[in-house]
């Protein structure tokens, strides 16, 4: 499984539409290990590109903090999951806490 995470400065960033970068996260489900990580820069920002893009890279999940109800709906047509509300933190421990059940996420921290 593939988990992408919007990261500027080696931590989430809180909109997913703006961050400089994004970390794809391999992970094992069964083992709930992380098997390996990679950062890429994100694409210039134009609406309903980053879902597209994300899902071509294998994305099978989406950890963000905020995130329009456009890029959602995307998501979802592709079958890509999201998390919304995630807490600003290093990517290795927000995939961890998911993968241990136990990640504790706010509101959507975007509003269109």
């Amino acid at each position: 499984m593939k988990i992408a995470i919007p990261t500027s400065n080696g931590l989430l960033c809180p909109h997913f539409g703006h961050c400089d970068e994004f970390t794809l996260v391999d992970v094992d489900i069964d083992t709930k290990q992380i098997l390996g990580r990679e950062v890429t820069p994100a694409p210039k920002h134009e609406p309903g590109l980053l879902p597209r893009w994300l899902h071509g890279l294998g994305a099978d999940l989406i950890i963000a903090g905020g995130m329009g109800s456009r890029a959602q709906q995307l998501f979802a047509e592709a079958k890509v999951d999201v998390v919304v509300g995630a807490p600003v933190a290093a990517p290795d421990a927000l995939v961890e806490a998911w993968l241990g059940g136990n990640m504790e996420t706010g509101t959507n921290m975007c509003d269109h």
